[in-house]
């Protein structure tokens, strides 16, 4: 099922933003005009909740917003929380994190609208005129900046 689905957090995960409102939208599959995606609603906002911040752009914002140290791991590419970190922000979530959806063939085309006329501070993408987007990208920036002096963590 194709479709654009929605995140609010019963704490918010920043003292900038505002509890029990929207904060993120993402979609399934994006859109790709080479080939066909194999993501759905439920893949997608179940890797959300229980998978790193490698693979999904709001674990690594929420990560980051909350204070987990970003780290490279494994050849040195990829950048997570590390094993304790992602087990903690996976529990912060399962206590914070709502999410809805709705269905929708092609879910590009109303996740540009809604990026454009909602206040949606999370999301980096099409969202330059929202007044979180240099903060988030200040933060996202500094943790990357900071895993790169770590060494490399298992």
């Amino acid at each position: 099922m194709a479709g654009v689905y929605g995140w609010h957090f019963e704490q918010a995960p920043h003292q900038e933003l505002d509890a029990g409102r929207l904060l993120y939208v993402g979609i399934a599959p994006r859109y790709m005009a080479n080939r066909t995606s194999t993501q759905n609603l439920r893949k997608r906002v179940r890797y959300h909740y229980r998978g790193n911040a490698a693979g999904s752009t709001l674990r690594l914002t929420l990560g980051c917003l909350l204070g987990l140290e970003l780290r490279r791991v494994g050849s040195g590419k990829r950048l997570t929380f590390g094993k304790v970190g992602e087990a903690t922000l996976s529990q912060w979530m399962a206590e914070n994190a709502r999410v809805c959806w709705i269905e929708h063939a092609e879910p590009w085309a109303p996740e540009s609208e809604l990026i454009s006329q909602l206040d949606l501070p999370l999301n980096l993408d099409q969202n330059g005129h929202n007044a979180f987007h240099g903060r988030l990208k200040e933060l996202r920036a500094q943790a990357r900046q900071q895993a790169r002096v770590l060494p490399i963590s298992a």
